[in-house]
């Protein structure tokens, strides 16, 4: 076991809400609060964001799946924690900015493995991720309206750039939850899976990835990411120059020539 692998696995072991194991080059990182559907309180989100910090520096991981129970992904923010706080208590902490995005920086492929309620904060969880693989049980909403405020997590943003105005409207306006079926349908999950295959499907996707060569997984991701936040020929330069970098790595020769030769390719991640 290497020095990294010690640290992610003792990370969460000195959690208290998040378990992790690996599979191979995969980190299976696992939100674990169950008396609370996984809602999303200070203590969880920041040991979740250490946990992601040792995956990001463990060589040996190629790529996270972030999951919670067969019941609930995460139900959403702890609303007993929230409640008592007032405007200058969120402004003057950064709340959600200081310890909940962790997932949606990070540089390696996470994906979502989504099972019963992706609610508020979990929903916002779930879409800092590369992508969504939902079980057939998974339920996913905005319901923030219904509380007196609204998403603040990237809610009205990520939905509206994965489903569109009118879904995302009609999301964070009404409050409504929408199931597995509908997710995929407006592009909010990638795939649905029956719910006992769930983890199954999401650690295949997840270690098919890391079997790629390291930095050209990394470019594909970072220039999807572009097509989000920059113009599109502002997207197609950056993706350009990616694919032109791409061919210093010693990935593409290996792959090329491993593709000529009829053969499995042998990447040194490099």
């Amino acid at each position: 076991m290497s020095h990294a692998l010690d640290t992610v696995l003792k990370t969460a072991e000195d959690s208290t809400f998040i378990q992790a194991e690996r599979q191979g080059p995969v980190a299976i990182v696992r939100l674990d609060r169950p008396k609370a559907l996984n809602a999303l309180c200070d203590q969880l989100t920041r040991e979740l964001s250490a946990v992601l910090d040792a995956v990001e520096a463990d060589d040996s991981a190629g790529a996270v799946v972030l999951t919670g129970s067969e019941k609930a992904f995460a139900a959403g923010a702890d609303i007993k924690e929230m409640q008592p706080k007032g405007f200058s208590d969120v402004f003057l902490e950064d709340f959600i900015t200081s310890s909940w995005e962790r997932a949606a920086t990070l540089r390696k492929p996470i994906i979502a493995a989504v099972s019963g309620y992706a609610l508020g904060g979990g929903a916002e969880l779930a879409m800092m991720c590369d992508f969504i693989i939902a079980a057939e049980s998974a339920k996913f909403g905005q319901p923030e309206i219904s509380i007196g405020v609204l998403p603040g997590a990237g809610g009205t943003q990520r939905l509206a750039r994965s489903a569109g105005k009118a879904k995302a409207m009609d999301m964070v306006l009404t409050g409504r939850t929408i199931d597995a079926w509908e997710a995929e349908r407006i592009g909010l999950a990638a795939r649905v899976v029956p719910t006992d295959s769930l983890m199954q499907a999401a650690t295949e996707a997840a270690t098919k990835i890391a079997g790629f060569s390291r930095p050209a997984v990394l470019m594909a991701k970072e220039s999807v990411n572009r097509a989000f936040e920059t113009p599109l020929a502002e997207g197609l330069r950056f993706e350009r120059r990616m694919f032109h970098a791409a061919f210093a790595t010693e990935g593409q020769s290996e792959g090329m020539a491993a593709f000529l030769d009829k053969r499995d390719a042998e990447y040194t991640h490099r």
